[in-house]
């Protein structure tokens, strides 16, 4: 008895399955369909109702079945169009010159946000270019299109970059930090990128804008200032501590090449202890960090420096009494009197305004920074994406949360 499949589940509207083959030497199943009559054909460009000028077969690639590859045989029309236009009829499950049904591509697009493509191409049997160009096309048709004109709500916003691959250059990113949204991507990290975006604001929506967290770009800084004056600009707390990161990598370099041999022992391994909060540290790297502090001052100085200016962020919100406490690190950081310290308390006290703002905008680009893992993520599984273009919708696709049932969510 054969078995009857509903067209609703087939989703291939306009065909009827007539019989399915094994295919030996592909060794794969090819479903053989025919044209349903009973439909009148449509042409693709401006979906009118046409007549049949001659009927077309081709061979489509859809989704596996029992593990193995499936090939649709499907038969469609090339219709009539006014006295001698001729033109392919508008088939809703694959595009035009496509060799691969939409929900091929959707199962494929989704294995690529969660696999290398060259890892993609080997589980699916495809050439890494067409696994590729797969992802590529159904993040353009899928992905709503960026556009900061037709926002209408904006508080607070986040300003941040991220590198295409190590060594390359760079594009700017911009979220909306109270709801997660990405609302802006561009190439480069210049002024006139993060202005384009401002340009395009609608006139309510740039007023409404109270403050902006970056880091202390200055192409940032100026584009904010010169587009959004009544805005305040808050230097994000991650990115201060990530300089002053450096400081106390300087000062362990420095320690460590004028120390003696015995105690190059105790400085070998030590820059993720220093570096590290202390609530992160197991037992036995607490110890070690108590004993190397201990016995180098110099470290000793830059470490208490570096818990008391994580409580910057920490105490009452009063911008008057933040910058206070800013003033009392950079004159403890001073009298230290070591090069590094010195420059990083200049550094602090010419962006005080922007640290400050904190007190009155509690925003931080948290939300950013998790962003920016999983397009690291990206990047790395990648090694690197130097197509731009395909990189920027990336970086959408992981700012839109995955739809329930994952790689079977195929429409």
């Amino acid at each position: 008895m054969a078995a009857i499949i509903p067209s609703a589940i087939l989703g291939l509207r306009g065909q009827c399955v007539k019989s399915i083959s094994w295919q030996e030497e592909e060794q794969s199943l090819m479903v053989h369909c025919n044209r349903d009559r009973r439909l009148a054909p449509v042409a693709r460009h401006g979906c009118r109702r046409c007549t049949v000028n001659r009927w077309l077969r081709r061979h489509v690639h859809d989704l596996p079945l029992w593990g193995k590859p499936v090939t649709l045989s499907i038969e469609y029309c090339q219709v009539k169009v006014g006295a001698a236009g001729r033109r392919v009829e508008h088939l809703p499950f694959v595009d035009t010159g496509m060799r691969y049904t939409h929900r091929f591509c959707r199962f494929v697009s989704q294995l690529c946000r969660h696999m290398p493509i060259d890892a993609v191409a080997r589980y699916t049997g495809l050439a890494w270019r067409t696994v590729k160009a797969m992802d590529q096309r159904t993040l353009k048709a899928e992905l709503t299109h960026l556009d900061p004109g037709a926002l209408t709500q904006l508080r607070y916003l986040g300003v941040d970059e991220v590198a295409r691959a190590k060594g390359h250059d760079y594009l700017t990113v911009v979220y909306n930090l109270e709801t997660g949204e990405l609302v802006w991507v561009t190439e480069g990290r210049t002024r006139a990128g993060l202005e384009a975006f401002y340009d395009a604001l609608s006139e309510p929506c740039a007023a409404g804008i109270e403050a902006v967290a970056m880091d202390m770009w200055p192409a940032f800084i100026h584009a904010t200032q010169s587009h959004l004056p009544l805005a305040d600009i808050v230097f994000d707390r991650f990115h201060v501590m990530q300089h002053y990161s450096k400081v106390i990598d300087q000062v362990r370099r420095s320690e460590f090449k004028k120390a003696a041999k015995t105690d190059k022992a105790l400085l070998t391994g030590s820059r993720y202890l220093l570096l590290k909060n202390t609530d992160r540290l197991s037992e036995a790297q607490q110890a070690r960090l108590q004993d190397l502090l201990a016995a180098n001052a110099s470290l000793n100085a830059v470490y208490a420096l570096k818990e008391q200016l994580q409580q910057l962020w920490a105490g009452p919100r009063n911008k008057h009494a933040m910058a206070s406490r800013l003033h009392q690190w950079c004159t403890l950081a001073n009298a230290t009197q070591r090069a590094p310290l010195r420059r990083f308390a200049g550094f602090l006290a010419r962006h005080a305004e922007g640290i400050c703002n904190y007190a009155r905008h509690p925003i931080s680009n948290g939300r950013v920074e998790a962003r920016n893992v999983s397009i690291g993520m990206i990047r790395k599984r990648a090694r690197g994406l130097l197509d731009t273009a395909y990189f920027k919708l990336k970086i959408r696709q992981a700012s839109v949360p995955e739809q329930p049932g994952g790689l079977y969510a195929l429409r």
